[in-house]
């Protein structure tokens, strides 16, 4: 399965992202049907928990659970779980634990980027005001906590709790980071390590962790997500330059208006000619952005090899998933897992 993944992307056309975003979307709804009744059991646990006698409360966050999504996150932790023959029942409280983590810290981005749409819908704190939706993520990562608690696996809690304070850091991290030319490549990967990778790794973990997997077993179910939540992140972060917005499930061009200092970014700024340096200033550390300017990006980019390096790093963390991934026993749900892992790298074919 490695071998696919290290096969050079030669086709960028239209149809060529789209053929490749379908094939990961085959490979989720895979997934999702092979955990349907743990997920259905996930999704009934989640609106539970957000009823509250405040009536804002279910109503912003049901928002926010109701937008779609692909409950990647969660299947994580169930196809890990199942993976190693779980027959138990906490792997659907801890599969919402995480789906709950991911909501809060969706809601709280969203205040800190400004952000309007998600999922081609308004945002929540578009809708109710920043305040509120911060608030009401604080809310949703309490009832995380109280999930979690039930699971009675103190090496859970740990995963878990650890995993939300480096999300928490991830995006100080990033924020220093914002609009700051001089921002390297290790950096940014610090940044996608604990915004994004360090949850995708926490779910796959607590899914070992509570089918009693320890030692080479726990550190290769961890690695898999890490690695795979990396991948995962730059290619996300590669297609907001070369991508589609029914592709990226955003507006094209975000991270570009927001200044942050992802691969393409570094990569582009690195490379750039001395006269093109004043673009990367005026746009990306003064957001002095004009017409044409994200158009422009993209073709220095496309120039200098920016997007697909990005493509290629992403490409390399996914087959380090691979290796990880092939030393657990493999079943259906393994499989599951790595045709997931290949084809979300085609995203961007």
């Amino acid at each position: 399965m490695a071998a696919t993944i290290n096969e050079t992307i030669a086709d960028k056309s239209t149809s060529g992202a789209v053929a490749g975003n379908a094939d990961f979307l085959a490979a989720v709804t895979a997934l999702q049907t092979l955990t349907k009744k743990d997920l259905e059991a996930v999704n009934h646990e989640i609106l539970g928990r957000m009823e509250s006698t405040v009536p804002m409360i279910p109503e912003l966050a049901g928002h926010l659970i109701n937008a779609g999504g692909k409950r990647l996150r969660p299947m994580l932790t169930l196809a890990a779980a199942k993976l190693f023959g779980y027959e138990g029942v906490d792997h659907v409280r801890l599969a919402a634990a995480v789906e709950l983590i991911h909501g809060a810290t969706l809601l709280h981005d969203d205040v800190v980027d400004q952000s309007a749409l998600r999922r081609g819908a308004s945002t929540a704190n578009i809708i109710w005001g920043n305040k509120e939706s911060v608030l009401v993520g604080d809310f949703i990562f309490a009832r995380a906590f109280e999930l979690m608690v039930e699971a009675k696996n103190l090496r859970v809690l740990k995963a878990l709790s650890h995993a939300s304070g480096v999300i928490a850091e991830g995006e100080v991290l990033q924020l220093t980071t914002q609009k700051n030319l001089s921002a390297t490549f290790e950096t940014y990967i610090n940044v996608v390590e604990a915004k994004t990778a360090a949850l995708f790794a926490a779910a796959t973990e607590v899914g070992g962790l509570i089918a009693e997997r320890a030692g080479h077993e726990e550190v290769a179910i961890r690695d898999f997500g890490l690695n795979f939540g990396i991948a995962y992140q730059l290619i996300d972060d590669a297609l907001d330059y070369a991508g589609y917005q029914s592709t990226l499930g955003k507006t094209v061009g975000d991270d570009f208006r927001e200044g942050k200092m992802t691969a393409p970014v570094v990569f582009a700024v690195a490379r750039a000619r001395p006269d093109e340096l004043s673009f990367w200033r005026r746009t990306v550390s003064d957001g002095n952005i004009r017409d044409g300017d994200f158009e422009n990006a993209c073709t220095l980019m496309q120039r200098d090899d920016a997007i697909d390096d990005t493509l290629s790093c992403a490409r390399d963390y996914a087959a380090k998933a691979m290796d990880a991934l092939n030393t657990l026993p493999e079943n259906k749900y393994s499989q599951a897992l790595g045709a997931l892992v290949e084809t979300s790298t085609a995203r961007a074919s």
